[in-house]
């Protein structure tokens, strides 16, 4: 390829006949992720976590993480690069997730990316971390089918999109009013003594126990009614799970009250069938409304049993098609970033440039940082 002057405007242009290669950095939240593609061919996805740091706590920890980065990014970028067998002025752009995340976390990474965009001329793109989740999709099984929806699932998103293109169409359809899936997860753990990350944990009880012992509520799912027909209300296709953790919060108080032992297993089982049910089927109803035929299941929470099992299901009765990558690109990572950095270079869209800055929360209708 001709090599571009950093923070030019100049599309990336690979060598004939091949498909973008192209080095992407993630940094939102705990996992430091440096990936490599070349188009939709994963050469490389290097992940470093500080899980283990935020445990203690509870909870991530933004200046812990952030101090995280900044020691993992250089020997993750040498193992990715290592691993793809490539070196840096092989790769035809850079892309870095700009947001949204944890401000000091991106800072760290859009940083790094920064200087090496600047070190070796490349090309840089300052990218979306929600829509990289759905770009991780195209390294399993190829580019993405036209009528896409995403439901992406974490500790700091629950949404629900619509992806008309990839690089330059996509719609914010639905998303949590409070609390994230995960975060609710971690929240009722961290109530019932189970440690810190909550989901699998609770994922694994929940199979012991009944899920239908204790009936949590499902927020937001009641009806609006003008006279006596039902109409969309303002949250139709949004999420609260403020309400369920609540009413566990309460359940547990109850029972310790009347000095029985706490049903740990009835408790985790209750909370995820309410958590599985508002879910999987506000996501459904949304493809339907908007004749989405094929929906792809994102996040760290998409390695929940419950969760899958139960959206398997209802995509099946309703006709549409479900797509679940691996479990590696489910969770953040450089790759996915990679990924949609490639599909940007193929679509001739205008890199950032070295005048961005970070958006900790930054729409997912911008696919893309602009020129500055």
């Amino acid at each position: 390829m001709t090599q571009q002057t950093a923070g030019a405007a100049a599309v990336p242009t690979p060598q004939e006949g091949a498909e973008p290669l192209v080095l992407g950095i993630e940094t939102s939240c705990d996992e430091t992720g440096v990936g490599i593609v070349r188009g939709t061919e994963l050469l490389a996805n290097a992940v470093a976590s500080s899980m283990d740091q935020h445990a203690v706590f509870g909870g991530v920890i933004p200046e812990i993480a952030a101090r995280a980065h900044v020691e993992a990014f250089r020997p993750t970028l040498a193992e990715a690069l290592a691993t793809a067998g490539v070196e840096l002025d092989e790769v035809d752009a850079i892309a870095v997730t700009a947001g949204p995340g944890l401000n000091g976390a991106l800072m760290v990474g859009v940083a790094a990316a920064k200087a090496l965009a600047l070190a070796t001329g490349k090309p840089l793109y300052g990218v979306n971390h929600l829509v990289a989740h759905v770009g991780a999709a195209a390294l399993e099984g190829g580019h993405l089918p036209e009528g896409l929806g995403a439901l992406l699932v974490s500790g700091g998103h629950t949404e629900i999109l619509r992806v008309g293109s990839l690089t330059r169409d996509v719609e914010l359809l639905g998303s949590t009013i409070d609390d994230a899936a995960g975060e609710a997860y971690d929240k009722v753990a961290r109530m019932l003594g189970l440690g810190y990350p909550g989901g699998p944990v609770i994922d694994r009880l929940a199979a012991e126990g009944d899920p239908k012992a204790i009936r949590y509520p499902r927020g937001l799912t009641q009806p609006k009614f003008v006279g006596t027909a039902e109409e969309p209300g303002p949250h139709r296709n949004d999420f609260s799970f403020s309400g369920v953790k609540t009413a566990v919060s309460r359940s547990i108080e109850h029972f310790e009250r009347q000095g029985q032992e706490v049903p740990v297993e009835d408790v985790c089982a209750g909370f995820q069938a309410a958590v599985a049910d508002v879910i999987t089927a506000k996501a459904v109803r949304a493809c339907r409304e908007h004749g989405i035929g094929h929906l792809l299941l994102g996040g760290g929470v998409a390695a929940n049993s419950g969760l899958r099992s139960l959206l398997a299901a209802r995509c099946a009765s309703a006709g549409i098609s479900l797509r679940v990558p691996p479990f590696s690109l489910c969770t953040d990572n450089g790759a996915m970033v990679a990924a949609l950095g490639a599909r940007l270079v193929a679509d001739g869209v205008q890199p950032s440039g070295l005048g961005f800055g970070t958006d900790p929360s930054l729409p997912v209708s911008t696919v893309s940082l602009p020129p500055a």
